[in-house]
């Protein structure tokens, strides 16, 4: 018995199949495991991204549009901004828990060598990171899954459902614009490691 399309698992699960999700989930849960490891870097995280993105789909499969594209393509783009909304909230809550307020051995502990750039570098991945927030949607889609998720522009173009040509120009438009809104920051650093040496 040959396999029903995605197309008809995705209607089954509209009409509340729950067979139709497991087969779903069986087709593209390796993929989509996959890509959000690559982009959150941990297994816990990676397996709850999952599970968002599946609930996602069992909760309003309409969201699925079978004219804008297969519904892999539409699966892994929805795991890779559940991924990447997985790392922002991760991020947010580590810098709230890492400062100490009560003034516990984590201040007293001496500096280590290589603590002041170690410092220098967790502001700078924080202002790309801001840069990153302020680029257009399309953008910094496309260079978070090329520079975090280690994908070629051909698998970001298969991944986001548009030609190669799209993601090289959404690409190198991006890196122009992080350069831009970046620059200010490459002389305080300059300023920061010139001091003092």
């Amino acid at each position: 018995m040959l396999d029903p399309p995605d197309e008809r698992l995705v209607a089954l699960v509209a009409s509340g199949d729950s067979d139709a999700i497991g087969q779903l989930y069986d087709r593209y849960s390796r993929p989509a495991y996959s890509l959000a490891r690559r982009i959150c870097g941990d297994d816990g995280i990676s397996e709850d991204v999952v599970q968002e993105a599946f609930l996602a789909l069992w909760r309003d499969p309409q969201r699925f549009d079978p004219a804008r594209g297969s519904f892999g393509s539409w699966m892994l783009t929805l795991v890779h901004h559940k991924a990447v909304d997985a790392v922002r909230r991760e991020s947010t809550t580590r810098r709230r828990t890492v400062p100490a307020a009560d003034g516990g051995d984590e201040w007293n502990a001496p500096a280590g060598p290589g603590a002041d750039q170690a410092a220098i570098g967790s502001v700078l991945a924080g202002h790309v990171r801001t840069a990153l927030g302020r680029l257009p949607d399309e953008q910094r889609e496309a260079l978070a899954l090329a520079y975090y998720g280690g994908y070629t522009q051909r698998e970001v173009a298969a991944i986001t459902g548009v030609p190669i040509g799209t993601v090289k120009s959404r690409m190198f438009t991006g890196v122009q614009r992080l350069r831009r809104l970046l620059m200010p920051l490459q002389l305080d650093t300059f300023e920061l490691y010139g001091q003092g040496r």
